[in-house]
């Protein structure tokens, strides 16, 4: 199942949960969900969904990696992106529990935009 991703900023976060939760298989009571996001500068992470934190993580990624003076910039001017996503990775998994994804308390699914605006594809595969 695929679901698009439409996001407003260059580097952002969009809470995906609910989208990936409504893939889920009405008969799969237990089992494993993979995302997926099929670009090569965004990525997907499990993390707590509180302002401050998506803006720490912003930044964090922001002061890790330049926005400039890459190489890969000759051709299209977002090495920065592709570092960045290189970081986090492009899939999420995570278990699922009595029909559920089995998430811990503060746990979200975040797309993480690094070169937006852009309208992303997520991809969700469940295995049971």
């Amino acid at each position: 199942m695929d679901f698009d991703v439409a996001t407003d900023d260059r580097l952002t976060t969009v809470d995906v949960t609910d989208r990936v939760a409504e893939t889920l298989p009405a008969d799969c009571v237990e089992g494993v969900c993979t995302v997926f996001v099929r670009h090569t500068t965004a990525a997907l992470v499990v993390q707590e969904n509180e302002p401050r934190l998506r803006g720490d993580l912003e930044s964090f990624l922001s002061g890790l990696v330049p926005d400039e003076g890459h190489a890969h910039d000759e051709l299209d001017g977002n090495a920065d992106a592709h570092l960045r996503a290189t970081l986090l990775g492009p899939s999420a998994t995570v278990p699922i529990e009595d029909g559920a994804l089995a998430l811990g308390r503060w746990q979200s699914i975040f797309l993480v935009e690094c070169d937006g605006p852009r309208t992303r594809q997520v991809s969700v595969t469940v295995t049971s």
